[in-house]
């Protein structure tokens, strides 16, 4: 009986480990003297002073947050009123049309940059931030809409058909009583997107122009020539980063559930 309850504490530490090992493997090399990431030379923070030197890498930062920002959201937007629309409005070929909204999350990367480079070169749109952000919004939209619908399908009608009852007018309800109700949801979908932008590499190679780089798109050219510990440094600031928001909107979380019980 004892081993049996130990092997799913085995399989959560194997995957655990598997998660977290290879993040660890990072932080540590990225205080490697040694400009070969494989070979230990000696502890220094050599590679974060050149870091915060590369303006080159920190601008590719900049394009990347300003790029995620803009694209979740307009996808925020359009996935709300998708999925607002998708939920009050009933047709015939309801089910094809949402299979469509959903396509450009199952469809590969390459055939949508491929698409998309192809779109852009038709109307002669010139390649750059704008046309990263259209693409970017186009393949998000899904993620926004996909969490968005799940919440309004759960949402109970009766709600909105009070307020509308006592004189509030449509535009009203949404703002006052639909939004609130669905703010989790969005939230999650949008920061979903937004992860999903920073991650991206292979539309942003065909959507992207010669003055604007990503840094996904940095970091795989600079493959070509061969990944230096600086990129270590960078991807640790970014996981520290990542793992600050977590816990204060842990802590931000938990002092409103504090509150609530009061």
């Amino acid at each position: 009986m004892k081993n049996r309850t130990k092997i799913p504490q085995l399989y959560l530490g194997l995957i655990l480990a598997l998660m977290y090992v290879p993040i660890l493997l990072v932080v540590i090399y990225s205080f490697n003297e040694s400009k070969i990431s494989s070979v230990w030379g000696g502890f220094s923070w050599k590679w974060y002073r050149q870091l915060f030197r590369d303006a080159d890498m920190f601008e590719a930062l900049r394009n990347t947050l300003v790029l995620g920002a803009a694209s979740c959201a307009g996808a925020g937007v359009i996935g709300t009123l998708g999925a607002f629309g998708a939920t009050r409005v009933r047709w015939r070929s309801h089910g094809a049309v949402e299979r469509l909204a959903l396509l450009p999350m199952m469809m590969p990367e390459i055939i949508l940059g491929m698409v998309f480079m192809a779109f852009f070169s038709l109307i002669g749109l010139p390649f750059g931030m704008g046309t990263l952000i259209i693409a970017h919004t186009a393949f998000c939209i899904p993620y926004v809409y996909m969490m968005v619908k799940a919440r309004l399908v759960g949402l109970d009608p009766s709600l909105a058909e009070a307020a509308l009852d006592l004189g509030a007018s449509p535009v009203r309800v949404f703002f006052d009583i639909t939004l609130p109700l669905i703010a989790p949801a969005l939230a999650s979908g949008m920061l979903l997107a937004f992860a999903m932008s920073i991650d991206d590499v292979i539309i942003s190679v065909f959507v992207t122009g010669v003055d604007v780089n990503t840094l996904p798109v940095k970091i795989y050219t600079q493959l070509k020539t061969g990944v230096t510990p600086e990129v270590n440094a960078l991807c640790t600031l970014m996981f520290l980063a990542t793992v600050a928001v977590c816990v204060l909107a842990g802590l931000l979380g938990r002092g409103k559930n504090t509150e609530n019980d009061k």
